[in-house]
Formats: C-alpha cells, sequence, structure tokens
C-alpha cells in the first residue's frame, strides 16, 4: 500500500470494499441478523471445531479495510497531535458526581437532569445496574445509581424504582454494599459513621518503612485514601430530604453489626483492629489529630495537577474536593475552583440529551498506541501526522520527580503518565509504548526525540521490581496487608507487577537494541516462569487472558525467544483452541471471578481479535512466517481471524464494540476504551499486511 499526500492510504489495485452492514449488529455477528456464530463458550461450553472457510481471503478486501480504517483513525486526531476516545466505565461515576454536588451544594437541575438521562438509559431490563456490558447485576452501583435517581426526582413507587430496590433487598439491603457506598450515603446519614471502617488521618504519620503507610498502597489507592482519612476524622453528615427505607432487608434493624472472624485469621485481627480505631477517634489528641489533617491536606494540595484534578482519575478528585472543603476550602478558592473545573472536563454529552463521565482520560496511551498502529499499517514514518502526534507526546514527558522517587530517590525523572496533565504518577506501561511509538517515527529532530526515549528507557530500568518484572507505577508495591484491611473492599489496592506491563518493557528494550541486557533477561525469565499452565498470561490492565497473551508474545520473540520455543507454542495452541467459531476472538470480564469458565471466551470483539492475531503474527504464523502454509497466506487461525475483522467492519472504518475490554481492578472496575476497537484492528491488520515488525528487530526467530 501507498499513501498519497493528504495521507490517505491508496491501495494498489481496483476492487470493491468489503460489505458491511451499517446496522449496530449483535456481538459476534458479521451478518447483523442475530447472534449466529456466537462462540459456545460463552455459555461455559466449549468452542467446536472451527471448519473451513469457504474461499480463500481475499486480500485486496483487507488491504481496503485496512485503508477504511486507517483513514477513519486519522480523521479523529485532534490538530495539537494527540488522539482520545471516550473512556466508559460504570454509572457509579455519574452518580458520584451528582451526591458531590449535592454535598458542595452546587447541584444544578439541568447537570441532575441529563445525569439521570444517561443513568436511566443503563438500567437493565431486571431493574438492575451492573459494572461492564453484558455483567451480573452489582448491588453498589444498583444502590448509587438508585440513589442518583431519587435526588433527580424518580419516585420509588415507579416501576423502575421499585425494581432496583426489590433486587437490592434480595441481596442484603445497603448493608451489603461496599465501603465506597456506604462512605457516600454517610455523607447524607443513610448509614451511621460508626458502621463504617475507620481510616484516621494518623497514618500520614508512619514512616515509609512501616506496615500500611500510604505509600504501602498502589498510587490510586494512596490518592483516594489520604482525602477520605479526612472526611473520616469529620463525619460530616447534610441530611437528604428522603430516606432510603425502601433499600434496608430490616427496617427495625437497618445497620446490623457484622460478625467478626476468628481472631487468629487476618481478617479477625484487622476488623479488631478497627474497633481499636474507632475507640481512638472518640479519644483522640486534638493537638495530633490537628496536625495530621494539617499533613494530610497539605500532601492533597501538593499533589494537584496543573489542570486542577488529582492523579487525572475520579475518585482521588471527589474525595480531595470534599476533604478539601471540610478543611475549610472555600468553593471559590483556586484550588477547589481548578478541581471542579478539572472534574467538568471529564464530562461526555450524548446526542439523546444525557451526561456521562468518564473516570479518567486517555489520551497518552491512546496517542502512542494510534501512532504504532498507522506506522505498522504503512503509513510513511514522516507523514505530519505521525511527526505532529511525536511533538506532543515529547512535549508529555514527565521531568520532575513523584511519589515514585520515595522508593527511588537518586533515580531520575523521565516518562509519561496516561492522562493530560497528571506530572506526579508517570507510569511503566505508558513509557514503554510511547518509546515504542516515538521510535517508530522519523522527527526532523532525532536527537530531540532520542533524549526524550533515553530518559523514559532508564527511568523504565530503575523502576524494575527486586523480582526482575514491573508493575504499573511503582516499585516492589507488593504488600499482602492493605488487601486485608476492612476499609479496602473496593477492588486491587497495591501495584504488584504484571504480564502484560513486563512484556511491554521487554519489547521497548528489545527495540532499544537492549534484548541482551541482564536486566531485560530478568524480565523475559519472569514472564516464563508466569506462563500459565495452559499457555495464556494473565492480564492485569485489559481483558484477561487474550490481552496478557497478546502483549506477551510480541514481546518474547521481539527480544529474540524463537517462535519454536515450547512457551510460545504453548501460547499458539491456546489462542487456537479458544478462537471462536466465527472466527474471532472474545473473553468476558468474569474470567476474573471464573477463569476455568471464561479463560479466553465470550463474544468476539474487535480488540481481542486483534490481540490475538498481534501474538500469533509475532509467532510465525502470519504469511511468509515460519508456521504459516507457504501459499502467501496465513494459518488457518490467523487466515479467519483477520476474515472476522473485514467482515464486521463498519461502514466508517471502525467496529462496533459495546464490550468492555479494558481493566482498572480486575472485575472490580471494567472500562470500555472506546478507541481500542480501532487501534487494535489496525495494528493487527497491518502487521499481517506488511510483516510483523518485531521479527525485523529481533535478534533471532528459530
Amino acid at each position: 500500500m501507498t499513501a498519497t499526500a493528504d495521507g490517505r492510504l491508496d491501495p494498489e489495485y481496483d476492487s470493491e470494499p468489503v460489505a458491511v452492514d451499517e446496522r449496530r449488529r449483535a456481538p459476534g455477528d458479521p451478518t447483523g441478523a442475530g447472534p449466529a456464530g456466537q462462540h459456545a463458550a460463552a455459555t461455559g461450553g466449549p468452542a467446536g471445531e472451527p471448519g473451513e472457510d469457504p474461499s480463500p481471503l481475499d486480500r485486496a478486501a483487507i488491504e481496503d479495510s485496512l485503508r477504511r480504517a486507517t483513514e477513519h483513525l486519522l480523521s479523529l486526531q485532534d490538530e495539537q497531535g494527540w488522539w482520545k476516545g471516550d473512556l466508559e466505565t460504570n454509572v457509579t461515576m455519574d452518580a458520584e458526581d451528582l451526591l458531590l454536588r449535592q454535598f458542595l451544594g452546587i447541584r444544578t437541575a439541568e447537570q441532575t437532569a441529563a445525569t439521570a438521562e444517561w443513568i436511566r438509559s443503563q438500567q437493565r431490563e431486571d431493574g438492575t445496574w451492573g459494572t461492564f456490558h453484558g455483567g451480573p447485576p452489582e448491588i453498589s452501583t444498583t444502590v448509587e445509581a438508585y440513589v442518583a435517581l431519587r435526588l433527580a426526582g424518580d419516585r420509588p413507587d415507579a416501576p423502575h424504582m421499585r425494581a432496583a430496590a426489590e433486587y437490592v433487598r434480595g441481596e442484603g439491603g445497603i448493608a451489603a454494599t461496599r465501603v465506597f457506598t456506604r462512605i457516600w450515603l454517610a455523607l447524607f446519614g443513610w448509614w451511621p459513621w460508626e458502621r463504617l471502617p475507620e481510616m484516621p488521618p494518623e497514618i500520614m504519620f508512619l514512616p515509609k518503612w512501616a506496615p500500611l503507610n500510604i505509600y504501602a498502597f498502589g498510587c490510586w489507592a494512596r490518592q483516594t485514601i489520604v482525602p477520605l482519612t479526612v472526611v473520616s476524622a469529620f463525619r460530616p453528615v447534610r441530611p437528604a430530604p428522603f430516606d432510603l427505607t425502601e433499600l434496608h432487608t430490616d427496617p427495625d434493624n437497618p445497620f446490623p453489626l457484622r460478625p467478626l472472624a476468628p481472631p487468629t485469621s487476618w481478617d479477625g485481627f484487622f476488623e479488631r483492629l478497627d474497633l481499636v480505631l474507632h475507640a481512638y477517634h472518640k479519644r483522640a489528641v486534638r493537638p495530633l489529630r490537628r496536625l495530621a489533617l494539617n499533613q494530610a491536606g497539605r500532601w492533597i494540595v501538593e499533589r494537584q495537577e496543573a489542570d486542577g484534578c488529582w492523579g487525572g482519575i475520579q475518585p482521588p478528585a471527589v474525595y480531595s474536593l470534599i476533604a478539601l472543603h471540610l478543611l475549610g476550602y472555600e468553593l471559590e478558592h483556586p484550588v477547589m475552583r481548578r478541581g471542579l473545573d478539572a472534574f467538568d472536563r471529564f464530562t461526555v454529552h450524548t446526542e439523546g440529551g444525557g451526561r456521562w463521565m468518564e473516570a479518567c482520560q486517555s489520551p497518552v496511551w491512546d496517542t502512542c498506541l494510534a501512532t504504532i498502529a498507522l506506522v505498522d499499517a504503512g503509513l510513511p514514518a514522516d507523514h505530519p501526522a505521525l511527526v505532529k502526534a511525536t511533538d506532543w507526546m515529547v512535549g508529555e514527558e514527565i521531568t520532575k520527580k513523584g511519589d515514585w522517587s520515595v522508593q527511588r530517590p537518586a533515580l531520575a525523572p523521565g516518562g509519561w503518565a496516561f492522562e493530560f496533565h497528571n506530572d506526579t504518577y508517570p507510569d511503566i506501561d505508558d513509557t514503554a509504548e510511547v518509546v515504542l511509538a516515538l521510535r517508530r517515527v522519523d522527527h526532523p529532530d532525532p536527537a530531540r526525540v532520542e533524549a526524550s526515549v533515553r530518559r523514559g528507557v532508564e527511568w523504565n530500568l530503575g523502576m524494575q521490581s527486586k523480582n526482575g518484572a514491573w508493575g504499573a507505577f511503582d516499585v516492589d508495591n507488593t504488600s499482602t496487608l492493605p488487601n486485608k484491611l476492612p476499609f479496602c473492599d473496593f477492588g486491587e489496592v497495591v501495584d504488584p507487577p504484571s504480564a502484560d506491563v513486563t512484556a511491554h518493557v521487554v519489547e521497548m528494550l528489545a527495540e532499544v537494541g537492549q534484548a541482551d541486557d541482564p536486566r531485560t533477561r530478568r524480565g523475559i525469565d519472569w514472564l516464563l516462569a508466569n506462563q500459565e499452565s495452559d499457555g495464556s498470561w494473565f492480564g492485569r490492565w485489559g481483558t484477561n487472558y487474550i490481552y496478557g497473551t497478546g502483549s506477551v508474545v510480541p514481546a518474547l520473540t521481539a527480544a529474540g525467544v524463537p517462535e519454536s520455543d515450547p512457551a510460545i507454542r504453548r501460547a499458539v495452541s491456546w489462542l487456537e483452541e479458544r478462537q471462536n467459531q466465527d472466527g474471532g476472538w472474545g473473553e468476558d470480564m468474569r474470567s476474573y471471578e471464573d477463569p476455568a469458565k471464561w479463560s479466553g471466551r465470550g463474544d468476539s470483539t474487535a480488540s481481542q481479535t486483534a490481540w490475538a492475531l498481534m501474538a500469533l503474527l509475532a509467532a510465525g504464523e502470519g504469511p511468509g512466517g515460519r508456521y504459516a502454509p507457504g501459499d502467501g497466506r496465513g494459518s488457518a487461525a490467523v487466515e479467519r481471524g483477520v476474515r472476522w475483522l473485514a467482515a464486521t467492519q463498519l461502514a466508517e472504518g471502525s467496529w462496533d464494540e459495546p464490550q468492555f475490554t479494558g481493566t482498572g481492578f480486575p472485575w472490580d472496575f471494567s472500562i470500555n476504551y472506546h478507541l481500542y476497537r480501532l487501534v487494535f484492528p489496525v495494528t493487527a491488520l497491518g502487521r499481517y499486511l506488511n510483516g510483523n515488525p518485531v521479527l525485523g528487530r529481533a535478534g533471532r526467530t528459530g
């Protein structure tokens, strides 16, 4: 394929494009007629034998599919050079936005009506809300959505509200919700503070070597817990205009005590410690408490980013605003004003008049992935769009120290964060992928780009954990104690090394010529040692085993692990076994809870099909590869996967993907990255047609 002057990919042929049904199809259905071709394993059954495709793959049609996808991706670039797709999570973000505004006294009728419109649109037929598309009902999400709709004026006797309340009571009522939900309810008198786990602000005094000091928590949990210690100390109540009696299972005992675990267990120990902390709260030494609150307040203010947000994510932002308000910051104080303005920028408005909140924004991540995709699709490496993206990414490099330096005080800063403005928390994954993107672009100022690359590589190397692998934000953030606290029932609160992040770092190191560096080899050894018995790898930040495997296999082959290595062949076999009958791949979020049933199983999605293809192509299964038939085609699994992508493409060039394939906390917080459905298919189709770039960089392949 060649590129025209305006950046459009111009196929060197004259052919009809792939026929595409422009309707929104059922998941896994390339015809739009219904759920045919859906993986039988989505209900727990085996995938079955896939059968032969009726005709050879039309290369011209695949080239046209890639051209349309690439042109669409180029059209989404901002004039400043970045890409950003919407980041969809669940309606707790929207409910908590209304609750925050209610608490601060700034909720408007217009905001409330638009948010309620969105929340109602996400309610399922059984009256519940879930945390991801097609997932099971979730009680905390349902309670928060219900309360938000009560604020919006929905009557409790309305059919949709009765259905929600009936579900909540059937699951144990408000008492069965997570700690975060009960904190929100306590702010308005719907739950007593005495029935919540205690987290005193005096935790700020613990030295960094002490168990349960704030730096023992993952950065996202740390940024959330510090402001919540302030909220917990004040225990504010701003009564709401209605009660929630209908959500209790026993109105005569609405706030039941939970039985204590045996004292010899960790749960029992921490539950009894919580009783001690509650007693301390009543008798806290006032000068010490005041000092702790002031220290927590300073810590929060010092970590406010240039755009006014905290860490670029929703939970720290909402709790920091509440905490600072309790500490005496007026709403018009510059810190509060910037924080509220930043939160407003997380708002997405729908065509139907709805309003929903992103939990986070992903411009750096989306931009580096889009850059990689476009180069691998055949866009010239010096194309203006790529140069502009490079300029923007280089400008986003973080050159000051953040929380990570507590464990690495001598390490020079470098690297990139996920969001627009988040200088305190660069992450290892973004840094690795940005380096991979920058190395693909021919920039007119290569020395400037290479200096940025060098700092990013050195920072990532300095963040290697002692076991040879990499976490996302911190070094050796592996304590098991934080997860045992009664307060921490909301998801993962530590940041141990993961296969997907480690793989991306290994691939980055191979790209910059350090495949044989002892630190790289330690990462490779860790990856090989952590392969699942079935041949897959666990995915921490994407769903799940398909994402992990799609990350690790390209990294290993890029670093010189032979395609014939048993670990690679086991991964290929696992992917072949998990391929859906329609030719695609999919994996449901429930694989985090029940991997025996759901690992690598679910409705086919564009992003997960692309991840599987990226692994297979890196393993020599693509056209011209060692394990391909040798007639210009890829292996049967590759050909069927590529065919599925072409057949399900929308007219605009993207794919329909309501499924959530991104992961915040495994099972507890799921993400639908709206750009994933485009950037990863572009990458996979580009590598299918143009060859796998990692094989050209690797030292050996056989």
